[in-house]
């Protein structure tokens, strides 16, 4: 294997930021020098942007390799690093189970705000004014309880993610 350098996952994301504007910042300046509009009359030469085809499609593909290069690394990173706190859970699983969570979190949230009896809209159809009234059919403070769990265990899952992101090494090609 090549040499590489030793950063966090959080380095990296940072890395992959930086590289991904550089690129965007190659295409737009290839967007705006590749052609160009000159009056008829005017010496095309004065107006003609500065673009080096071959040397503008190098500098792309080699920001596109090195994107892959540090995605694959953290990609495989993310696959093998386990997440201390959740046995057997790797940094992918997280980053899976971090939005199941959250709309397990959600659900409950919505769950416990409901009254055991709670009186629906009106209906105010062909004159009549006809109450409903909507019913848990749960127990809400079993759901209250679970709220509680879930909301800990997001907490603790998003702090033990972060902490691996800071501090666990991976290498990454140079």
């Amino acid at each position: 294997m090549g040499e590489t350098i030793r950063m966090t996952s959080a380095e990296a994301a940072k890395l992959l930021r930086k590289l991904n504007e550089e690129l965007d910042n190659v295409l737009l300046m290839e967007k705006q020098s590749r052609v160009f509009s000159a009056a008829l009359g005017e010496d095309v030469e004065s107006v003609r942007p500065a673009y080096d085809y071959g040397m503008v499609q190098n500098q792309i593909e080699s920001l596109e390799a090195r994107i892959r290069q540090v995605k694959h690394a953290v990609s495989s990173f993310n696959l093998a690093q386990e997440v201390p706190g959740f046995e057997g859970m790797t940094i992918d699983q997280m980053l899976v189970y971090i939005p199941q969570l959250s709309r397990r979190k959600d659900k409950l949230s919505l769950m416990q705000q409901h009254l055991p009896k709670q009186r629906d809209r009106v209906s105010l159809a062909r004159g009549s004014q006809i109450i409903d009234y909507s019913y848990a059919n749960y127990d809400l403070e079993a759901v209250k309880a679970d709220y509680q769990k879930v909301s800990e265990e997001l907490s603790r899952a998003q702090t033990a993610l972060d902490l691996v992101n800071t501090t666990a090494q991976l290498d990454i090609p140079v």
